[in-house]
């Protein structure tokens, strides 16, 4: 029998969970549904699939690379791979350059494509989907995993099977639709043979590739090319820019699956959600006897069938029917759930203006820690600074401001200039404008301190690198 590694596909924006999802941070590697992140929710589902299931390979956005590795960390998890994407291409160049990836050993392992940012209620019922679908692989089979419908559903598309379902077996696929209108969702559902098209596949590298070496040649060049131009970088891989940026841009969908021969459709029926907006979130969320779903520190008076989410205080309604609203420290949404798929509309609005708020939270996450905007004004800023036990800030300095830095608990190693000292908890130094400085912490226990900035320019594009232990430039 094949290896089986799972390739986790995450480079998603997830625009339509804003404001709790921001493209730095997007909604798979937040704690959507509970507090471990999607992300992490996927690789520890992956668990119990099968006794040889190996470590997987993830594919991410190059500035979402540090949260990847973090997150597989924090879920014990060690990838065979996480390989970076320069540039968006979809998602069939992405499950190229992994199975490209995956026979660097000399196997030829059955992979399973899954997106990061999908929740089951019965993972047992995914287990046996996925057994069902390795019989039907490992036989030269392009499997798509097909979820039993609910509901007529206008949002996905559709895969239509060419006989009976059956949940035991992989049949084969007649043809895939496109999203319908309500009245062909209803024909589709009362008929018994479509299915929605969860995005979650599985093959043969060796098949995969030589499906799209026929039918799209082009993009199979070009991820090769980024694949063998590629290089090392920490844990990661960086897929060669220039080569990747040639592929064209589709999802497996398109330039494969329904023009392949090979196609076949397992019924998925666990309980699944793409959780593609704060109505989704809602529906798989417990909910009390009024129908209400709710996170964080939340007041409810005479209200139903509502979702809150509290981020950093107090929310509290009244006397409301079918509401979301989603708290966060720089932003508060609130809609009613039949209109939580224009969320993206404000996102777009939020894209034409520059705001930062489409791009980060008030508190962003490093590699070697995080800091939080507590408040700004006229030539000042200030902070309070995370760093993680044995993390160093690049070695670096500043044109247009000075930086006090005040340590609230922990030890920080410091060095100004040619000057190096320890400062502890209470105690404080000064670095003037323009003097090389770097931050490091020497202990076992997290570094909290204050930055208190000043000068006449404030941005994060002031800063001068010289080295820096996570390669960025």
């Amino acid at each position: 029998m094949s290896p089986l590694i799972p390739v986790v596909l995450s480079g998603g924006s997830g625009s339509r969970l804003w404001p709790l999802s921001r493209s730095l941070r997007p909604k798979q590697f937040l704690g959507v549904t509970e507090d471990a992140s999607l992300f992490q929710l996927t690789l520890q589902r992956l668990q119990g699939i099968t006794a040889d299931v190996m470590r997987p390979i993830v594919v991410a956005n190059n500035d979402h690379r540090f949260l990847v590795g973090e997150q597989c960390r924090e879920a014990g998890i060690e990838p065979l791979s996480i390989l970076l994407e320069p540039v968006a291409r979809n998602t069939a160049p992405a499950i190229t350059v992994a199975a490209l990836a995956s026979q660097e050993g000399g196997d030829d392992p059955v992979l399973l494509v899954l997106p990061s940012d999908h929740t089951f209620a019965n993972v047992p019922a995914f287990h046996h989907a996925v057994r069902v679908g390795l019989q039907a692989a490992e036989a030269g089979a392009l499997v798509t995993f097909g979820i039993v419908p609910t509901h007529a559903e206008t949002g996905y598309g559709y895969v239509k099977a060419a006989q009976a379902l059956n949940a035991n077996a992989a049949v084969p696929v007649a043809q895939f639709v496109e999203k319908p209108n309500l009245a062909t969702a209803q024909a589709y559902l009362q008929e018994g043979s479509y299915t929605w098209n969860s995005g979650m596949f599985m093959f043969k590298a060796s098949v995969f590739l030589q499906e799209l070496a026929q039918h799209n040649p082009a993009m199979l060049a070009a991820c090769e090319a980024a694949w063998r131009l590629g290089s090392k970088d920490l844990e990661f891989v960086r897929l060669d820019k220039e080569a990747f940026a040639q592929s064209p841009s589709d999802s497996v969908d398109y330039a494969v699956m329904e023009k392949t021969a090979k196609a076949v459709v397992v019924p998925l029926d666990a309980g699944w959600s793409d959780v593609g907006a704060w109505s989704a979130v809602w529906q798989v969320l417990p909910q009390d006897d009024q129908g209400n779903a709710t996170r964080g520190d939340v007041l409810l008076e005479g209200v139903t069938n509502s979702y809150v989410h509290a981020d950093n205080r107090l929310v509290a309604l009244i006397g409301v029917d079918g509401l979301v609203v989603v708290e966060t420290s720089d932003a508060v949404l609130v809609t009613h759930k039949d209109k939580a798929q224009d969320v993206k509309k404000v996102v777009d609005r939020l894209k034409a203006q520059k705001r930062p708020e489409v791009d980060v939270h008030r508190e962003v996450f490093r590699p070697w820690g995080s800091y939080d905007s507590v408040d700004s004004g006229e030539r000042f800023q200030v902070k309070r600074i995370v760093v993680k036990p044995g993390a160093k800030l690049s070695v670096q300095m500043h044109h247009h401001r000075a930086e006090h830095w005040v340590v609230v608990s922990g030890t920080a190693s410091v060095c100004i200039g040619d000057e190096t000292k320890l400062i502890t908890e209470n105690q404080s130094v000064y670095i003037p404008v323009g003097v090389v400085h770097s931050l490091e912490n020497p202990g076992k226990l997290p570094l909290h301190l204050i930055e208190v900035q000043s000068g006449s320019y404030l941005g994060e594009d002031d800063i001068v690198r010289f080295s820096d232990q996570y390669g960025r430039a």
